[in-house]
């Protein structure tokens, strides 16, 4: 990792905030993580008994907590700035953080959603949560907000460099390069509908990646759609692999996009459930490595803050 920068002249006593889902780490958690997702809200039993299952097929528990300190520390590091870490749905609560911040006294807070891809219904809802523990601390700072970092170069690159390295595995097994399925995490039709960027962000995401990694042939795809009956954003990834099976493919490489660290819809609906379901077609699936604390990611993290911050 590079040797931490010296904070710009004249940026005062600022700090990060890195933002995420939040994911229980015990079986036991599920219940309460699943009423915060749900503003209280319950869900039926049968729904609960599914997600418990999944949660209990990746070791019974997400390690999505322990992966975004490890990247708030490498950023801490980085920047020689302190890097605080808030999660929306469980512990640490954005509310319970912001709490440490105010005590910390500073003077400007720059928060990332470590979620490249901007969507009313993920990254605005953070944003909001964010503002309303800032109100209610009464916590006399500057909030810089990033909206969005779906094209930020060295994400790209970090994602590209996975891609490549996964592309170059599977040829070698099938002898030839297979079809890449590059995915991200769907939506309602209707947030789309009604002007959301969302899908807009996630395809120049994955057309940069795709063209960084040198893909031959790429589909994009959208998976975890929700246990709703409403319509949700495709197409769905076991489309795209019905397609590719149809169409001959024997190996195919899954590369999600629109996630920066290995949970649930990673370690689940990825390793689990397509790699289950491209088995039965007769098709090997391959999964790109997540990015987690690598480099390219504290990189392109620490070249966001430091545009807001105006190094």
């Amino acid at each position: 990792m590079p040797e931490a920068k010296h904070p710009p002249q004249g940026a005062g006593k600022w700090g990060v905030l890195l933002l995420a889902h939040g994911a229980p780490e015990r079986l036991d958690d599920l219940p309460q993580f699943l009423l915060n997702v749900r503003n209280g809200r319950a869900l039926p039993p049968p729904v609960v008994e599914e997600i418990r299952r999944r949660y209990a097929a990746i070791g019974g528990g997400s390690p999505l907590l322990r992966l975004t300190r490890r990247q708030a520390e490498a950023l801490a590091a980085r920047l020689g700035r302190p890097v605080y870490v808030g999660m929306r749905n469980w512990q640490p609560l954005i509310a319970e953080t912001v709490a440490t911040i105010k005590k910390d006294n500073l003077e400007r807070l720059v928060a990332v959603c470590l979620a490249p891809q901007h969507s009313r219904t993920s990254v605005g809802k953070y944003r909001a949560r964010l503002e309303e523990a800032l109100a209610q601390e009464g916590a006399p700072l500057r909030l810089d907000f990033v909206e969005s970092w779906h094209d930020q170069p060295q994400l790209i690159q970090g994602f590209a460099e996975k891609l490549r390295a996964t592309l170059n595995q599977a040829r070698s097994a099938a002898g030839a390069e297979p079809p890449a399925i590059l995915t991200a995490h769907s939506v309602p039709e209707k947030t789309v509908a009604t002007g959301d960027p969302y899908d807009s962000q996630v395809r120049r995401t994955a057309s940069r990646v795709a063209e960084e990694a040198g893909c031959r042939e790429w589909h994009l795809a959208y998976q975890s759609q929700g246990m709703t009956p409403e319509p949700w954003l495709g197409p769905t990834v076991e489309s795209v692999l019905d397609r590719l099976a149809e169409a001959g493919h024997r190996h195919v490489v899954v590369a999600p996009i629109g996630f920066v660290a290995d949970h649930l819809e990673v370690l689940y609906d990825v390793d689990i459930a397509f790699r289950d379901t491209a088995r039965t077609k007769g098709v090997t699936l391959w999964r790109t490595e997540s990015l987690n604390d690598s480099p390219l990611l504290i990189e392109a993290l620490a070249a966001i803050v430091l545009d807001r911050i105006g190094s």
